[in-house]
């Protein structure tokens, strides 16, 4: 019997898709890879994702987990061979469970991330994840690249609010680690050891998170800044005003902004022309008018020190709303705008003025004209540091003779001062190379060793990370 009839009998013929359009399978969002699926299986349960996995495994077969098909390094997407099975779980969208008490939800990996929040948020209490993508990425995606997003200043990455996992092994067994402990000191830690692995390891098939309870009140405020010292200024005097009610705190750039405007013209734009702007974000628990007396203190005393040039604050959850919309559509705009070479980035907030001012410097003097798209989360030190190609060039050819080098001339500089080329995305196919150049070769070799040990015959995910 071949394996595809092994896995229709398995989990029923409609869940095992082999004609038609599989693209929104076999491309990523960014539409750089294409790949060939064998097959793409929809297990809706974790024992038919243990059963896909022993026969994928006696067959030979490697398996290309994928959940919401967000991901922006290539790591989720079957290779060309055709020889490859897709393994989508989007059908385990199940809560298993929400533990007031224990401050913890359990749901299942292919739960739309937006729809975790919906749950929480429907029981009076916080999960505080938050990302762009958040209306199609799934929690299993979030933990197999630890994904960060806007208010890791405060909450931490995925992994940080990830209490314990359900996982399928790369032999097909499975490991119920769905613990709701925030103390287990019983050997290593599994559970971070999965978080990160993007699929090389084993496959998330459900998640035990920390929740929070909400707060009284969030406030957002919008900042003109006229340098990126500026910005890093007014997180040190938000830090010292605000604590851990500080929940967001992004930069964008005049030119990431630019495109915003020109491609998204409904949208407002309340300081036109500032270098830089800071979107920051409250969270206070002794309600709205002691937030807003916080918020406009701190502003206050910025605008008096020169700290910032103006700034406003969302009167309603509308003009709030607005506010971060303004910082979600940079990508899409900048998609619009054309091709372009992206870069994910972590450095420490000391040093990120001298890296843009080096970098920005570096790469107008070997493209000039080039634009650079500069956004991101300034309060966890992760750049979005994007270069479009000059006004007029040809995007897809700029991408194609350029990035290598591009590239080198950012991720030294990021590595100059001790930052990090990988901060939030993840590794995948788009990074490979640079990580075995770039991670010291004792980590390689742990890393190998552990990849070795937990999927001897290399089906989880070949070719990705390492």
């Amino acid at each position: 019997m071949t394996l595809l009839q092994q896995l229709r009998d398995s989990l029923g013929a409609a869940y095992v898709l082999t004609e038609g359009d599989l693209s929104a399978w076999e491309h990523d969002w960014r539409r750089r890879w294409h790949g060939k699926a064998l097959a793409v299986v929809k297990p809706g349960n974790t024992a038919e994702v243990a059963a896909v996995v022993k026969l994928c495994a006696a067959a030979g077969v490697s398996i290309v987990p994928q959940g919401g098909n967000t991901g922006l390094v290539g790591g989720g997407v079957p290779d060309a061979s055709g020889r490859q099975v897709l393994l989508s779980l989007q059908r385990m969208n199940r809560v298993r469970g929400l533990d007031r008490d224990n401050l913890t939800i359990t749901a299942e990996a292919g739960c739309v991330l937006q729809a975790v929040q919906e749950a929480t948020a429907a029981a009076g209490l916080l999960f505080p994840l938050s990302l762009a993508a958040e209306g199609s990425c799934t929690l299993g995606g979030n933990l197999a690249t630890n994904a960060g997003g806007t208010q890791v200043l405060r909450w931490g990455n995925a992994r940080d609010l990830c209490l314990g996992l359900e996982v399928v092994t790369a032999q097909g067994d499975v490991w119920d680690g769905l613990t709701g402990l925030r103390k287990d000191n019983t050997g290593y830690d599994l559970r971070d050891l999965l978080i990160g692995s993007e699929g090389t390891l084993g496959v998330i098939t459900a998640a035990t998170m920390k929740l929070a309870p909400q707060p009284a009140a969030t406030m957002t405020a919008l900042a003109a800044c006229a340098d990126i010292s500026a910005c890093v200024a007014l997180l040190r005097l938000a830090r010292d005003r605000l604590g851990a009610g500080l929940t967001g705190f992004e930069i964008m750039g005049r030119f990431a902004l630019d495109l915003v405007a020109k491609h998204f013209t409904t949208l407002p734009r309340p300081l036109p022309g500032a270098p830089w702007s800071v979107l920051l974000e409250l969270s206070d628990i002794d309600g709205e008018a002691a937030a807003r007396e916080r918020l406009e203190g701190l502003l206050g005393q910025a605008l008096e020190d020169g700290t910032v040039g103006d700034a406003v604050v969302a009167e309603s959850l509308a003009q709030s709303q607005g506010l971060w919309h303004l910082r979600e559509s940079i990508p899409l705009a900048q998609s619009e705008e054309g091709l372009n070479i992206k870069h994910d980035i972590s450095l420490p907030v000391s040093a990120i003025p001298d890296f843009v001012a080096h970098t920005d410097a570096a790469l107008q003097a070997r493209y000039p004209g080039v634009r650079l798209v500069n956004f991101g989360h300034l309060g966890d030190g992760n750049l979005h540091y994007n270069v479009q190609a000059p006004e007029g060039a040809d995007g897809k050819h700029f991408l194609e003779a350029e990035e290598h080098e591009v590239n080198t001339i950012v991720f030294d500089a990021v590595a100059a001062r001790g930052g990090s080329f990988s901060a939030e995305h993840g590794i995948g196919l788009l990074k490979r190379d640079e990580l075995a150049l770039r991670k010291s070769p004792v980590a390689l070799q742990m890393m190998r060793a552990i990849k070795s040990a937990l999927d001897p015959a290399g089906t989880m995910n070949p070719g990705r990370l390492l």
